[in-house]
């Protein structure tokens, strides 16, 4: 039975005009919307991104075109919707090679740390406080050694851990997520640099 494709997302951007007037200078569909071509379905929507703290406020040209990038910039934050399809057999039988492909893709194949007995293929860390909330459907958060159900209206709060998202519902999830450029505690970082095998001691 094919999967009720979730609804487009409709964005609208403030400005100000010459005379420092509130204008709506951006409102429609989104320009950058990447499906997965290694998980069918998955889809990114590129909301906004800025690369800076204090961030601009200004009249700038929209920053989300590009290619796709999974955590902010150095400084910086991302705003990003996430449908996530159920998860397949075929896509949970794949390797921690094809997982670091596929993350690759998405800018660094270092934040993949799926590795033989991981408890699944899309576990990664990102050097980010990302706010994660369940919009549409049901996802399972995915750490280490434990797993946390999730629905609409769930709020996750991810201090750079270790993590995957697994959907074993019917039907897609879609998931909001800040993502703001962080440091791992010190403590943390030499901990993990000790803990990792070789080729993931990376945190980025």
């Amino acid at each position: 039975m094919p999967l009720t494709p979730l609804p487009p997302v409709h964005r609208v951007v403030t400005g100000h005009d010459a005379t420092g007037k509130a204008i709506v200078a951006i409102d429609g569909a989104l320009p950058t919307v990447v499906e997965l071509a290694a998980i069918p379905g998955t889809v990114f929507h590129e909301l906004w991104n800025t690369s800076a703290s204090p961030a601009a406020i200004d009249n700038g040209p929209d920053p989300t075109p590009g290619p796709l990038t999974l955590a902010p910039a150095p400084r910086g934050t991302r705003l990003r919707f996430v449908d996530m399809p159920p998860d397949t057999p075929e896509f949970l039988a794949q390797g921690a090679q094809r997982m670091k492909e596929l993350f690759a893709r998405t800018g660094n194949d270092a934040h993949s740390t799926a590795r033989a007995g991981s408890p699944h293929p899309l576990m990664h860390r990102t050097a980010s406080l990302d706010y994660g909330i369940v919009m549409e459907g049901e996802i399972t958060l995915v750490l280490d050694d434990s797993e946390v159900k999730l629905a609409a209206g769930s709020v996750v709060v991810q201090r750079g851990t270790n993590h995957a998202w697994a959907n074993r519902s019917q039907r897609p999830c879609r998931m909001l997520f800040v993502l703001i450029d962080g440091a791992l505690d010190p403590g943390i970082a030499a901990t993990l640099a000790t803990a990792a095998p070789d080729g993931d001691r990376d945190a980025r």
